[in-house]
């Protein structure tokens, strides 16, 4: 049996991720203006009732009175979150996100036969039932995803995700109009697993004359074997 067929059995097997505690949230890098982390999956960036405050908690790990939210991950979504430590800072970075000076790179495995295998998926996008969204055929202010993919095995296929815009559910829904829902993303329709594989790996950026680049490692559950292709292709 091969590693990509034994992980895939192992991601099946497991039961859902239980969340993980706040305060032992990674920092990838940290600047003057604003800190990078690894948020895990199943965090949420806004208040939910019941929940733990996720920027108070976070803001006390770092020993800093505020932090300023300028980009959104899903829930679901683990990688790299991107927050400003003053108000002036905040507003530069947002601009940035608006303007597509942002870089980004995000990891999904799905399965099943995509309708294509690299390329662009665009369109607008509108509210669905049940908290999704869906693509349009209109181009009026679409959303510009750039992706290609690699197959794990049989049925399973590695995604590179490159947003060129930042719409709600973005990657999400373009990977449903592919044919192939994000594995664990029952919301649109893929098969259920231990947690939704969608991973915001790299964010690469230039701030007052710095070049940067910040990576996050796919996390557990995330199998090596998955990971291991994401840095070869």
């Amino acid at each position: 049996m091969s590693d990509a067929v034994s992980a895939k059995a192992g991601v099946f097997r497991q039961p859902e991720i239980g969340l993980p505690e706040i305060n032992t949230v990674a920092i990838l890098y940290r600047h003057a203006d604003f800190v990078a982390i690894h948020k895990p999956a199943g965090v949420s960036v806004q208040q939910e009732a019941d929940a733990p405050a996720f920027l108070p908690a976070l803001a006390a790990q770092l020993g800093v009175p505020r932090l300023w939210l300028v980009h959104r991950l899903d829930k679901v979504t683990s990688g790299v979150l991107l927050l400003a430590l003053n108000a002036a800072a905040a507003s530069t970075l947002a601009q940035m996100f608006a303007a597509g000076q942002m870089h980004k790179t995000y990891w999904a495995v799905a399965a099943g036969k995509p309708s294509k295998k690299q390329g662009w998926v665009t369109g607008d996008m509108a509210k669905a039932r049940r908290g999704a969204w869906k693509l349009l055929r209109s181009q009026h202010n679409p959303a510009r995803t750039r992706f290609d993919s690699v197959s794990l095995e049989a049925g399973l296929r590695f995604y590179r995700l490159w947003p060129q815009s930042g719409k709600t559910h973005q990657l999400r829904v373009a990977m449903k109009s592919l044919g192939c829902p994000i594995l664990g993303d029952v919301l649109y329709g893929g098969e259920a697993a231990a947690r939704v594989f969608l991973h915001a790996q790299r964010l690469v950026f230039a701030y007052q004359g710095e070049q940067t680049d910040i990576r996050a490692d796919a996390p557990l559950p995330w199998p090596a074997a998955w990971a291991a292709v994401g840095e070869d292709t």
